[in-house]
């Protein structure tokens, strides 16, 4: 996840949760599919973004991944976390208390707050089964201490699938885990988060993969594609679908403003033409799909702060559908 200190940069969940978007018929054709789950990121930083109390977040947002838990030092695996003190500047003061109280405002709401691990600068290593048991039983120590709902995975170093999912399984208390890989992670099912993904798929909620600062990529039908379109979306997504993820698995993480990404932002409207032709097959671009997917999962942007920044253009635009 693009996030550097500079700007360049959606009850229960998994079946339960998706407001299901099933595929209609002729008779009842609808415009657009509406995401079945919004995620958003919202930054325990500053970086020229609006920012927010975790509170602010509005009720469009139905999965809140905090941004970011970071290594700890000291032990191989582990994670930690605390308020950044330039954001509590920023607010005029935001403490701890603040912030865990403001988790169970958002559970009042029906939101869902994970902790995010990892993002552009994260430095996170879980390559055997010590590193794994510590990463699972410091995850566990924040969700059991904060009140998180589970844990996103946003590691864009590398990562060990066979690793990363002993420790995913092996975490206690969460209810939701999502991944966030750059689309260059998602082109083949060999790929090292792509196998995480199919390896934890008993207890995955969704993908949001990265469709920005990637340049070209490979659809599932042999093309290229460029970011920054209708068709980088479907085309890519599709191979997903086509490896094995399920429908509700499957969603389209996009730049909230042109200021959340280095490349590949593009009008929020084009992500719900996208959802709508991945679920339906209708408002596609040049890119058909082999085959439609009823219950196609949903978006995320980065970041909460930058669509606030921006109006909640995409969180309004998307969750509406």
């Amino acid at each position: 996840m693009t996030h550097n200190r500079i700007p360049a940069l959606l009850g229960a969940l998994s079946a339960t949760l998706a407001l299901a978007v099933a595929a209609p018929s002729v008779a009842t054709a609808q415009p657009h599919a509406a995401a079945q789950t919004l995620t958003g990121y919202w930054q325990d930083f500053t970086n020229g973004a609006t920012a927010l109390r975790l509170s602010d977040v509005p009720t469009s947002y139905n999965i809140v991944a905090v941004a970011f838990a970071n290594a700890d030092p000291n032990t191989p695996g582990a994670v930690t976390f605390s308020l950044d003190s330039g954001l509590s500047s920023a607010l005029g003061g935001y403490s701890d208390s603040d912030f865990r109280n403001d988790i169970s405002t958002l559970h009042s709401r029906g939101q869902k707050v994970i902790i995010s691990v990892g993002g552009q600068n994260g430095a996170i290593s879980v390559s055997d089964s010590t590193s794994a048991t510590n990463f699972a039983t410091s995850v566990s120590s924040l969700i059991s201490s904060y009140g998180f709902d589970g844990v996103d995975i946003d590691l864009e170093n590398g990562i060990n699938p066979q690793y990363m999912a002993q420790a995913l399984h092996q975490i206690s208390g969460a209810s939701v885990v999502t991944l966030a890989p750059q689309t260059i992670d998602m082109q083949s099912t060999s790929s090292g988060y792509f196998q995480l993904a199919l390896n934890i798929k008993d207890i995955l909620t969704v993908v949001n993969t990265q469709y920005y600062n990637s340049g070209t990529m490979n659809g599932c039908d042999g093309n290229v594609y460029a970011e920054g379109t209708e068709d980088f979306l479907t085309a890519l997504a599709c191979t997903q679908l086509q490896g094995g993820l399920n429908p509700s698995q499957v969603g389209l993480g996009l730049p909230a403003s042109s200021s959340g990404a280095g490349s590949g932002y593009q009008d929020p409207a084009n992500v719900t033409k996208a959802l709508d032709c991945l679920a339906t097959g209708n408002n596609c671009g040049s890119f058909t799909p082999p085959q439609t997917w009823g219950g196609i999962g949903g978006a995320m942007d980065w970041s909460i702060n930058w669509d606030a920044a921006n109006g909640y253009n995409f969180a309004n635009t998307v969750k509406a559908g």
